[in-house]
């Protein structure tokens, strides 16, 4: 489970300039995962 965000570059490499972009992206990216999941 702990492998699979390293599909999404975004949440791999942290390069957003503000946290709340990045922490965004990182709830999106596991919705993806787990609606593809179930």
């Amino acid at each position: 489970m702990f492998a699979w965000p390293q599909n999404f570059r975004r949440l791999v490499v942290f390069y957003e300039y503000h946290d709340f972009n990045f922490d965004g992206f990182i709830a999106l990216g596991c919705i993806i995962l787990l609606l593809g999941y179930f």
